[in-house]
Formats: structure tokens, sequence, C-alpha cells
């Protein structure tokens, strides 16, 4: 439950809003900007003839969302440690790349989130107008309470992208629809007259239409935290249900992913309340996905099972599953729904190759190892031994699936990158240096499966192994009062990183140990000596006394959960929100300046360390 004071504050603010804003930033004219798209923008008066027309809206709400995906990439991932350009980059992409970002930078425009805020706006008008019942909340819900869940999620999912991309976030009023108003609205230093003002009710609206009754409306910024408490008060008490059912008819479980639906309902909110601290939240709302007991034969909903273990790993990007897929933008070429992901990513033509993996990223998985045996001093530390090495490379979610090496248009096989890891290992650098002579670096996690001029591979927002990491970050923080004494999860967290015991279910494999890497001396643990390892010899190189130091144990939980998602999630949108979370929580900037930074060579590296300790420059100055 809201604190009181949380309550009211929202509340009020809520109240002032009137039933959340509509925003106004755009790059063309306001008729551009507001023109129709597919029937989205009504009018008061007028009203969808039939649910087809309904139906017909809320596609169109997903298309506009498709076409934020490559501005979600691009901003997500190029500003973090995990992607550089290359020498075929853009204008655009170069100027990101370097925290240069100008105010004509097609990938700092809101115009995009906006137009889709719009559209939810006057869908949402239309579904409180026509169907007033979906305002009450002790009413049965229909098929319009769970089409109405769905738009208020993708508002409040556009919201919260947008403020962690510009830091605050303009508004205008909802009760403003002609261009003219908002033209005015746009264009006023920071108020606006409103002649229509219309109060919703479960009564109806025709006989609480107002007119020509003048209303102030103050032009707002909200800033991520006015966002998260805007959003999550509405999707916490304005939502009955959510995700209109598609397949009653074609028993296509897909459907139930690709639109928002109460998983993902869940995951938004825990989401938001991660981002503002809140951790008890968080758990809450995350819980549903971590502990689903569901029946089901092939496997358990949201669990990391053997479902997609090991090689089956990639199988997460070639289709959709309802067992790891928790909502996800579908694209298809056929339909002319694509995005530029491959065309950034591939060397292959008509594609252009301007992104490419950092050495940071490959290796986060070149420099996992596999079988490593220790023998442990327990007396003196300096004493203890790698008695057998194992084997480095993640080979299940790193090379052929997440990157590739190319030979011109030949990928090299797995096992002559094995071979090249293992003269690493024994340090004929010449021998690496002759062998990887020529060889270009490719994200292949968007190409993987497609033809060369595909270009629609869908793009995920949740999925199970994204949560578990959220979980598990929660816990590796989270401190609770258990019967008079106050302890730690760090347990938890280790169990979800590692094999998944925390649910006690044998099925359940944990993070890494879906892929291998979860048992044993190849596990993360916590103790008060942990040991520091060469990447490319797995040596000893020193060791961390974290003795009677539990911050220092929990802050490098943490930083294995972060190095974690960056092996599972890379290049899927979220890596420098990752490394703002983490900043913001620890109050120290140099977290997510020193990664960043680490991409860069010289002085360029010094810079960007140095702009980025100052926690103004993580956002785009888009509304300065």
């Amino acid at each position: 439950m809201l604190d009181s004071y949380r309550i009211m504050r929202v509340k009020k603010r809520c109240f002032i809003f009137s039933l959340i804003l509509m925003c106004l930033l755009f790059l063309g004219s306001c008729e551009e900007f507001f023109e129709p798209d597919m029937g989205l923008i009504v009018e008061t008066e007028n009203y969808f003839k039939d649910w087809s027309e309904y139906r017909a809206a809320e596609m169109g709400l997903y298309s506009l969302q498709q076409k934020l995906v490559d501005q979600i990439v691009v901003l997500g991932e190029l500003r973090a440690d995990l992607m550089e350009i290359t020498p075929n980059a853009d204008r655009d992409l170069i100027e990101v790349y370097n925290f240069q970002i100008s105010k004509n930078n097609k990938y700092a425009s809101p115009i995009h989130f906006y137009r889709l805020i719009g559209a939810c706006n006057s869908l949402i008008r239309q579904l409180e107008n026509a169907h007033p019942e979906v305002l009450d909340k002790t009413a049965e819900a229909t098929m319009y309470d769970r089409l109405y869940g769905e738009v208020l999620c993708m508002r409040a999912w556009a919201y919260f992208n947008a403020v962690r991309i510009y830091g605050k976030v303009p508004y205008v009023w909802q009760s403003l629809t002609t261009v003219d108003e908002i033209t005015q609205y746009v264009n006023s230093s920071s108020t606006v007259i409103d002649t229509l003002r219309i109060n919703y009710s479960p009564g109806g609206y025709y006989n609480d239409t107002i007119r020509n009754d003048t209303v102030i409306l103050n032009r707002l910024f909200l800033d991520l935290r006015e966002v998260i408490d805007t959003f999550s008060w509405q999707l916490e008490y304005k939502v009955k249900e959510v995700g209109v059912i598609h397949n009653m008819d074609n028993k296509d479980a897909t459907w139930d992913v690709t639109v928002w639906n109460r998983y993902a309902w869940h995951c938004l909110l825990g989401q938001m309340y991660l981002y503002e601290g809140n951790l008890t939240k968080a758990h809450y709302h995350f819980t549903p996905i971590m502990y689903n007991y569901e029946p089901d034969p092939a496997g358990i909903k949201f669990g990391l099972d053997k479902r997609f273990a090991e090689g089956k790993w990639k199988n997460i990007f070639v289709g959709i599953d309802p067992y790891e897929h928790i909502y996800t933008i579908w694209f298809g070429r056929s339909y002319q729904q694509q995005h530029n992901l491959q065309n950034f990513f591939s060397k292959i033509p008509p594609n252009t190759y301007q992104l490419k993996p950092s050495g940071i990223a490959i290796r986060n998985w070149e420099s996992i190892w596999n079988e490593m045996e220790y023998n442990k001093n327990l007396t003196d530390p300096r004493l203890t031994i790698i008695e057998e090495p194992g084997f480095p490379g993640d080979f299940y979610r790193g090379y052929g699936i997440s990157y590739a090496y190319l030979l011109g248009d030949v990928m090299m096989e797995p096992s002559e990158v094995r071979e090249m890891l293992d003269l690493k290992r024994r340090g004929l650098n010449k021998e690496v240096n002759e062998m990887m002579s020529g060889v270009d670096t490719v994200i292949y996690k968007y190409t993987y499966g497609k033809t060369n001029y595909a270009r629609d591979a869908n793009f995920i927002i949740y999925r199970a192994a994204g949560i578990h990491l959220y979980f598990a970050e929660i816990y590796a923080r989270w401190e609770f009062d258990h019967y008079g004494v106050v302890r730690p999860e760090v347990n938890k967290s280790l169990n979800i990183l590692n094999d998944g015991t925390y649910d006690n279910r044998k099925e359940q494999r944990g993070v890494r140990g879906r892929v291998g890497f979860g048992d044993g001396d190849d596990a993360v643990y916590i103790g008060n000596i942990i040991y520091k390892h060469d990447p490319f010899t797995n040596k000893i190189t020193g060791y961390y006394n974290f003795e009677n130091n539990l911050l220092a144990k929990q802050e490098y939980l943490e930083d294995k959960i972060i190095e974690e998602r960056a092996r599972e999630l890379a290049f899927e949108g979220e890596r420098f929100y990752d490394l703002m979370r983490i900043a913001k929580r620890r109050n120290d900037p140099s977290y997510l300046a020193d990664k960043v930074a680490a991409k860069f060579k010289g002085t360029k590296a010094e810079e960007i360390q140095q702009y980025l300790m100052d926690e103004n420059n993580w956002y785009i100055p888009y509304f300065e």
C-alpha cells in the first residue's frame, strides 16, 4: 500500500492533471504531429460504431510503438558500454556515441513518443466517453476494460521511457484536442485558456459537459519521480484488467504476449518502482512472474528451465514463446512492419553495418569460464590456486547469437573461436592477431535466422530472464526483519543468479545455470574472501577481503548481477538505464561514467568520464 502522504500527493496530482495530460513537443507542424494515425484521433462527439473500430485503434497503437524501437536501442545501448560505432556510422549515430547530440538529431526527437501518447489519450477519451463503466472499479470487467488497461499501460510505458531519456517530460492537458488549442498551448509561455471542459463519471458524459467554462491550464514538466508517482497510481487504481483476449478462436498463444497483458502490467509497475527505489513494491509486482504456478506440462511459465537451456537459448530470438516472452513487439516484413536494427548491425549488403559490439561486450562473454576448479587455502588466501582453469567463453548466449566474427561475408565457426580463445589463454598473442586479421565483429541478435532483407526481428520489452535478474537485484540489497533479526537476502539473490533453487522446484536452473555456469566453482559466490582472475588465463591475480563488510558484499553481488545482465540482455535497449539505476542507488556517478568511458581510448576516455560525472549529462537536454 502507498503511504497516506503518497496517496494524497498522487491523488492531488492526478486531479490537477485531469485524467493525465497529453504531451506536445514535435518537430513538424501541429497539423502534421496530430494528424490522425489509423483513425486514432477522435473528436469528442465522434464515437466508434462497433468493436472492430476499437480493434483497429488498438492495433494502431502497436504500430506506433513499433516506430520507437530504433530510438530505444540506439539511446539505451550506444550511450552505454556495450556498443560502438563503425566507420560507416551516420552523423546522428556519431553524435549519440560522443554525447554531442544536437536538437535536430533524429534519435533526440520525442515525436514518436508523443504520437503514441496522443493516440493513447484519444482512445482513452473514447473509452471513457462511450463506455464509462471502465471507470467503475466495482463493475465486472469486459473487453473494453481489458482494452482500457492496455492503453493505460502503453501510455505509462511511453512516458517512463521518455523521462529516462530526457530527464523531464512536458505535457499538455488531455482536454486539448484541436490543432488550434494545442498550437495556443505550445506557443504560450506558461498558461493557456481552455474553453471546453468535460467531466467524466461512471454515469456518462452527456450531462457532464460544461461549455464555455474558462479553465487556465499550466504548462508542466515532470521528472522521473513525478512520472512514476503519477502513472503508477493510474495503473494501480484505474486498471481492472489488461489485455484483450484475441486467441479465443485461433488458440494462438503468442497473442497473449504481443499485447499488453496482466503480467506485463506487473513488469512495468515493478520496473518503475525499482527505479524509484521502492524495493518492496517492485518485489510485489515481480512476484507473479517469479512464482508462477500456472499448471502446464510443457514447462514453468516464466521459469528458467530446460526449455531454453544451453544451445536452445538462441531460440528465444527465433520466434515468440509465452514461456520466456512476457511482452514483445511483433514485426513482419510481409506486412511492411520493419525496423533498422538489422540494417545497423549486419555487414551483409544491403545492410549498412553502422554499429558493432564494443570490446567490453565481447570480453563479457569470452572471459567467463566453465568447469573451473579451485584449490582454496582457507588459512592463507594467497596460497589458493586454480587446479583446473576450465574452458573460456559463453557459447550459448555469446558467440553465434549475440555477436559473431565475420571474415568477408563468412562467419567464423565456433570451433575456430574456441581455438582463438585457447591461444589467448596460452599467451600466444601473435597467433591470435594473425588468426583475427581482417575479421569484423557484428551484433547478431537481430540477424540470427533472418534473410539479408528481413529487418523484422521481434523486439522484446520484457522477458523472464530480465525479471529474474531484477528480482536478484532486489534481494542483493533487500534487508528485512525476520523474527526480530534484520537480515539481508543475499543467498536468495545468489540462488536466482546461479541455479534457480530460490523456488524449490528442481526444474528451475537459474540465469547462469540455464547456460552452464551455475554450479561448482563456476557459480557466483559471496564470502569474506573473493578472488580476482585474469580474464584471458583465469589465473588468480589477487583477492578482495570483505570480512565484516556487508555493504561491500552487497555491492559486489550487485556488480555481478549487472555484469550478468550484460551477457543475458545485451543490445535489448536497457543497458544505459541499468548503469544509471545503480549509479543513482549508490549516489556515485562514477559507476556510470567509468564504465561508459572504458570503451573510449586516451584523452577521449578522460573527456567522456568527466562529462558523465555530471548527472545532468545523462539526459538529452531537448527541452532546455
